[in-house]
């Protein structure tokens, strides 16, 4: 509805990977499964040119970083799928990423983890801007609090970004 297509998809569950292409007429064959070490598949080889200057849109694995899950945080293999997007994101240089996570990657680790997803956001060359969100203020109807990072191409200049007001307002 916004204007964008989707040009590729990773997700694991089976059944999600079937209805991903129908949903957003998607190509089946930039439907991917495992993110880890997708870069170095055949499949990925590809199309990953079709993908370049992309909008990078993942949210990736919550339980090694929620208050409900283990806490492992990037000493859990889910967790380390960060790096994954990561390698995607130095390869493409999308102009924009945009990245979600649990309301608890704020404080994980003491904030560790939130200061090295940012450190290495902005080693790739991009301007990190994140909150933490409530999708039930935006018109959703579920109370559903994530950490939202949209970080921008340091290129591009944009610096000033704000999120969007809540709609309860």
């Amino acid at each position: 509805a916004a204007g964008f297509e989707c040009v590729g998809a990773a997700e694991l569950d089976q059944r999600l990977q079937q209805e991903y292409p129908k949903a957003f007429g998607l190509d089946p064959a930039r439907m991917f499964g495992n993110l880890h070490g997708i870069t170095e598949t055949e499949e990925w080889k590809a199309v990953r040119e079709g993908m370049m200057g992309c909008v990078l849109t993942a949210g990736f694995p919550c339980q090694p970083f929620s208050i409900s899950g283990n806490q492992g945080g990037f000493e859990d293999a889910r967790g380390t799928l960060l790096y994954e997007i990561l390698r995607i994101a130095r390869h493409h240089k999308p102009a924009v990423l945009l990245l979600e996570n649990v309301k608890n990657y704020l404080g994980h680790a003491k904030g560790r983890t939130l200061s090295i997803t940012i450190e290495l956001l902005a080693s790739l060359g991009y301007e990190v801007h994140y909150s933490v969100l409530n999708a039930s203020r935006y018109g959703v109807a579920q109370k559903r609090e994530r950490i939202y990072f949209v970080c921008f191409r340091k290129d591009l200049g944009i610096s000033d970004y704000r999120f969007p007001e809540p709609s309860d307002q």
